[in-house]
């Protein structure tokens, strides 16, 4: 149970947004669920999938949105991380493998089963990637492509919602295009006062020149050690 009850923004993308914050309340802790950025599809037309061997999920944003668009549920996946990992359990996939660090990780642990895979490895993602999976299969000669399936884009931030984030204590990080809209929401707004928890140390760096009370990165790219820091928030 935490020491002191905090008030804590959850800024990140629906639905996660929701998981996070019963998280959080279970902590002792108050959430806020008011997301920097939203999900917007990019693909109306099923995926074509032909010669595809395997796929490989980085979010479980990307999960949701290849659901959207197929219903094939047989192939083999590659995930980053538990939450990606079980959205894809949850959308009915039974043969997922998943990384908890990062798209490296995942890339090597792709090359360590690549004799297990026929055919091309598909990343459904995001317009805008944190990292480059494509390209680092294809350097080590496995056959791979990515595919578009949404965008994140910044949300409208109402007065209201600007009053309330001044009375935040922490606000917690997912993303490094969630931190870059927090970075630009600070150059007008400032808050001083706030503490920020990131996810990894690219989920944070674009925030590296802004004001705040403190900022920390979580150890590992999980979502557990992530609420860890709230109690380590002054």
């Amino acid at each position: 149970m935490a020491d002191r009850r905090k008030r804590i923004w959850i800024t990140r993308t629906q639905p996660a947004a929701a998981g996070t914050a019963v998280q959080v309340r279970e902590r002792g802790h108050d959430p806020w669920v008011t997301p920097l950025l939203e999900v917007r599809p990019l693909v109306a037309e099923p995926l074509d999938l032909t010669g595809v061997g395997a796929l490989a999920f980085t979010s479980n944003n990307g999960v949701r949105a290849f659901c959207a668009l197929s219903a094939e549920r047989q192939i083999r996946v590659f995930a980053v991380g538990a939450a990606t990992a079980k959205a894809a359990w949850a959308a009915g996939f039974r043969r997922v493998l998943s990384s908890d660090r990062d798209v490296s990780v995942l890339a090597q642990g792709i090359m360590d089963r690549s004799r297990e895979i026929t055919g091309t490895v598909l990343h459904p993602g995001a317009l805008e990637p944190a990292g480059d999976l494509v390209a680092a299969l294809e350097s080590h000669g496995i056959a791979a492509r990515g595919v578009a399936v949404y965008d994140t884009c910044p949300t409208e931030i109402s007065e209201d919602q600007l009053a309330e984030m001044a009375e935040m204590d922490v606000a917690l990080i997912h993303s490094a295009k969630a931190a870059q809209v927090l970075a630009d929401l600070l150059r007008q707004h400032a808050l001083p006062g706030l503490a920020v928890a990131g996810l990894s140390r690219a989920a944070i760096k674009p925030l590296a020149r802004s004001a705040l009370g403190w900022k920390a990165a979580a150890t590992k790219p999980l979502e557990s050690a992530l609420l860890d820091l709230i109690d380590q928030a002054p």
